[in-house]
């Protein structure tokens, strides 16, 4: 086809070095639909940048034009969230102990011992008030009260009562700060635990490791910045199930959501060379793809481009690091007696204990341990001890190992779950058996180490272990206290998205509760 190309003119795609749109066989219309519409996005993309460099001159003054700009000032302004922390921090690291499915608080404890003598009676109405219940006990022809089927012991200088079923941690009560009256505004799990986690009940958020991780960016170059490890499952445990949505980054870049460790094979899919490549022919590759992402982030600026290289990067040294880290012969014989021989079987909560230890030692920012089934429906008395059993000793292990080391000073434990349970029985009620439906107004949580007050019990509910009497906390004020001991006012942990400010603690005001904190 002889070519019909006009003189002089600029194509968008070759900038006039080569064959015009005109050179190609297609019908002449097409072709001038296509040069009209390339020109354009031609057009707009040479503008975007001009306006990209206007702005940048005009947010940078004559330091831009001058070339004399002072290296010791940013270049631009900083974001209030990169002068974090706000304040000096007690708590540098943070190991999240989430028990998903809500442990009954009168079981393990807040003590109620006026209940043993309320068995089988009905729950009075005054007491429940107005309280919209869950389906699995709306229909329920009566309200029959369960006391506990354990008993309790005081433990301790501060005689704290702890239940039976948690004989190892009642070694430690001294060591932690009980929330007795900690209350949310879910009574369903999923929102639920995605408030606790995500400080929202819709889903989409950041997850607390997440904004950890934006706001105080990582402690160590080989390791993710925030980790989580899924413990595994009990046996014929009622399994409320979690997903990926608990440790997002939500609306914030892809590089802060948590990593999740696997327990059988390799830790991180893809972490070990395929068969026949070197580390030194990885490494060429990582640096040809993150070079080809360069060109991209360039090109269009798109910070989830940034993300994809810094994820890269981080996947080849962990290559490094994580078998280091999970290969656990360096442990020396006694941390076997602390933690017991359950923490050799990867995958179970003990051994998950220990990893965070050592991923704390290693400067992992912010590491979450959960263990789902705590959802006692039905069969409490059959499910509880098993929970307990498999958890107590590595809780006790993981702040006593800690404090041994030196680092609870500025290592935050947290231990909880997502709400409460009832007082009265879900279904049938029988000396050896009973059941706990989901209850948003009470539930009790603890903190340890990192700046919280050690040996103190705050909030106190009444007699029926159903109503908060007094210093209720919320969910809301709790997150801001946890971001405080770790040096960040609440307000401030901000990201502009879709027109608002968004915070970890949500737009309803929240309040620290200075009683928790040393």
């Amino acid at each position: 086809m002889k070519s019909q190309k006009m003189p002089g003119h600029v194509c968008c795609d070759n900038h006039g070095e080569g064959p015009s749109v005109y050179d190609l066989p297609v019908p002449k219309s097409l072709r001038d639909e296509w040069l009209r519409l390339a020109s354009r996005r031609h057009f707009l993309g040479r503008m975007g940048k001009t306006l990209g460099w206007a702005g940048l001159a005009v947010l940078m003054g004559e330091k831009l034009l001058s070339g004399v700009a002072n290296a010791a000032e940013p270049a631009l302004p900083r974001p209030e969230w990169l002068r974090l922390p706000n304040f000096p921090p007690t708590a540098k690291r943070c190991i999240y102990l989430f028990m998903s499915g809500a442990p009954p608080q009168m079981d393990m404890w807040d003590y109620k011992p006026g209940l043993s003598a309320l068995y089988d009676k009905d729950l009075p109405d005054s007491v429940r008030g107005n309280q919209a219940l869950t389906g699995m006990t709306a229909g329920q022809a009566r309200f029959p009260i369960a006391p506990s089927h354990w008993g309790f012991a005081q433990h301790g200088k501060s005689g704290r009562w702890v239940g039976d079923l948690l004989p190892w941690t009642g070694k430690m009560v001294d060591d932690l700060a009980l929330v007795y009256s900690l209350k949310t505004d879910a009574i369903n799990h999923e929102p639920a635990i995605l408030l606790m986690n995500t400080g929202n009940m819709i889903p989409g958020k950041p997850s607390l490791g997440a904004w950890l991780s934006y706001g105080l960016g990582s402690m160590n170059e080989n390791l993710p910045t925030f980790v989580v490890l899924n413990s595994a499952l009990i046996p014929h445990s009622n399994q409320q199930p979690i997903s990926p949505k608990l440790w997002s980054s939500g609306f914030l870049s892809n590089e802060y959501s948590g990593v999740a460790f696997r327990s059988e094979g390799s830790p991180v899919l893809y972490l070990d060379n395929p068969q026949g490549m070197s580390s030194g022919t990885r490494r060429e590759l990582v640096d040809t793809v993150n070079a080809i992402n360069q060109l991209t982030y360039e090109d269009l600026g798109d910070p989830e481009t940034n993300a994809r290289i810094q994820e890269y990067e981080m996947a080849f040294r962990m290559q490094t690091s994580v078998p280091e880290l999970v290969d656990m012969r360096d442990e020396p014989a006694s941390t076997w007696t602390l933690y017991g021989e359950e923490a050799k079987k990867p995958g179970t909560f003990a051994h998950n204990c220990l990893l965070a230890r050592r991923m704390a030692e290693r400067g992992v920012r912010f590491t979450q341990i959960y263990q789902r089934g705590w959802d006692v429906h039905g069969d409490c008395v059959g499910m509880l001890p098993k929970l307990c059993a498999a958890t107590d000793r590595g809780t006790y292990a993981l702040v006593t190992d800690l404090k041994r080391r030196g680092m609870l000073d500025d290592t935050l434990v947290i231990w909880g779950g997502e709400f409460g349970r009832t007082v009265y029985s879900q279904g049938g009620l029988s000396k050896e058996n009973y059941g706990r439906d989901h209850h948003p107004r009470c539930f009790t949580v603890w903190l340890a180490g990192g700046g919280a007050k050690p040996g103190i019990a705050y909030g106190e509910t009444d007699e029926y272990c159903y109503n908060i009497v007094r210093d209720p906390v919320h969910v809301r004020d709790f997150n801001a206290t946890l971001l405080h001991l770790l040096g960040i006012d609440h307000e401030k942990l901000t990201f502009r998205f879709q027109g608002l400010d968004q915070k970890f603690t949500g737009v309803i005001p929240a309040k620290i509760v200075p009683d928790l904190l040393s």
